[in-house]
């Protein structure tokens, strides 16, 4: 647990990408390679290819998202993936338990905010530079306001 701390790349759960997929495709259809650099954009940085293909084939098993070939343009064929209408509902019904699961970690983080202040003292008191900076702002405001 203590080396997870160094690990700067967060790998997400199906669980949780899921709802970003649909949101993507509930905008407009795309290519499973155009899907992959949407999501890298929303910070998924260590997708597994492979994985999502099976994510999305399982997706349309559920009818959470259909597909179809495209043929258009040069090169193979390429899936194109959209949005079903049980993947908006999905989305949205998600959509609230996400909402829920915000307010649980501003609360966390409310929490964690008030442990920091009890048990490091410095936390959120301002530096020296800052002071002085306000110290000189809140002067130069009095001289302007005489």
């Amino acid at each position: 647990m203590a080396n997870d701390s160094n690990d700067k790349s967060l790998t997400p759960s199906k669980n949780f990408i899921l709802p970003f997929i649909l949101i993507l495709l509930s905008r407009m259809p795309l290519h499973g390679y155009e899907l992959i650099q949407k999501l890298q954009k929303f910070g998924f940085l260590t997708i597994d290819i492979g994985n999502l293909y099976r994510l999305l084939r399982k997706l349309e098993q559920e009818n959470l998202v259909c597909s179809e070939w495209d043929v258009t343009g040069n090169g193979p064929a390429k899936r194109k993936y959209s949005i079903t209408e049980d993947g908006v509902k999905y989305l949205k019904i998600h959509a609230n338990h996400l909402e829920s699961y915000q307010k649980m970690l501003d609360q966390f983080f409310r929490m964690y905010s008030s442990f920091l202040e009890l048990y490091i003292p410095s936390f959120n008191k301002k530096d020296s530079i800052e002071k002085s900076n306000n110290i000189k702002g809140r002067r130069k405001n009095d001289s302007e306001e005489k």
